[in-house]
């Protein structure tokens, strides 16, 4: 099969933490063909999306007393071309966030794949709609109480209810941007300021934020549980350096092996109609203690660090889904096409 992946500059991934990277070498090392390319070379010609491909050759990341050992190179490019997006087989979106406008307008253009021939992972509407913070929202049930406002006045009220909150910019990622308010703090209409844009000539169009009352097992970490069409491939728990209070791993929290609860596997099973229904197929939700705090759908990542820490191989179990969803699909086309 012929998979494309929709990525950063190869250049500047880190193959022994990059999911994206995991992907693509099970890809190749499964015998199929890998493509890769950038979402600003992606167009619509005679109606149908299509991108400057190069074909990639993988040399696998060795996992050696626990420790991922790259070879030099990781790769090599090979022949690049326009192709329409329906010659492949599969696309996968892997851009990392922030979602911004080239991004969305990316999701446009993946619009004008056929479906019936080419799977998208994740469904470009889904991206759309499943903002990584708000999107949590869906599953109320899970959540800690949360607010989403640009309102200082709706911050202040919901501070002092809870006397200590967690505010996140709806945008960011990897942790950016994340602080928590103390009731009292002399730097709060300060700092609401800044995370909502309510300073300077900006000042008239404030953005919202998401403001979560403060889970205290957040010392203990924050849980990353990735899910390949609702089932989970497996997770880690993020634990954050002693001078933060942020888990995520690129802030320079630590990884370590956790276990999935029967409860979190509950949360599983009642999230994945929803996210299937959007198609969100390959997606990473953040659980702090027992709650849910986001759903993750750009290019979530966790792979490298489960197979490390749970000796599975949870990129090999995502790419064999990907061919039997794609046969599956094109097997109903054809009795379609029959019928």
């Amino acid at each position: 099969m012929k998979f494309a992946f929709i990525i950063d500059p190869i250049h500047h991934l880190n193959p022994a933490h990059d999911t994206s990277v995991a992907l693509m070498e099970a890809a190749y090392e499964l015998g199929h063909e890998v493509w890769i390319t950038q979402a600003s070379q992606l167009s619509v010609q005679e109606g149908k999306a299509g991108a400057k491909l190069t074909s990639v050759q993988l040399h696998s990341v060795q996992l050696q007393q626990g420790r991922w050992v790259v070879p030099q190179p990781w790769y090599e490019l090979g022949v690049t071309a326009f192709h329409f997006l329906e010659e492949m087989d599969a696309v996968f979106m892997r851009t990392d966030p922030p979602v911004t406008i080239p991004y969305l307008y990316a999701t446009h253009i993946l619009d004008y794949i056929n479906p019936n021939k080419t799977l998208v992972v994740n469904a470009p509407a889904g991206l759309r709609t499943a903002n990584e913070k708000m999107y949590a929202l869906r599953f109320p049930e899970f959540m800690p109480e949360t607010i989403v406002t640009a309102s200082k006045e709706e911050i202040q009220a919901f501070l002092a209810e809870k006397g200590k909150v967690v505010l996140k910019p709806l945008a960011g990622k990897g942790g950016e941007g994340i602080l928590v308010l103390v009731e009292g703090d002399r730097n709060f209409n300060s700092l609401v300021e800044l995370s909502t844009h309510q300073v300077g000539e900006i000042r008239e169009s404030p953005l919202p934020v998401m403001v979560q009352e403060f889970l205290p097992a957040a010392s203990e970490g924050d849980k990353r549980i990735m899910l390949l069409d609702g089932e989970p491939l497996g997770a880690i728990n993020r634990v954050p350096a002693a001078n933060d209070y942020r888990g995520n791993m690129a802030v320079g929290g630590s990884v370590v092996k956790t276990e999935i609860t029967p409860a979190e596997r509950e949360m599983c099973q009642k999230m994945t109609p929803t996210l299937r229904q959007d198609g969100l197929y390959f997606v990473g939700i953040d659980i702090i203690g027992g709650c849910l705090t986001e759903v993750n759908v750009t290019s979530p990542t966790g792979l490298r660090e489960i197979q490390r820490l749970e000796n599975s191989d949870p990129a090999h179990r995502t790419i064999e889904w990907t061919v039997q969803r794609v046969q599956s699909q094109c097997d109903r086309s054809e009795a379609a096409q029959i019928g």
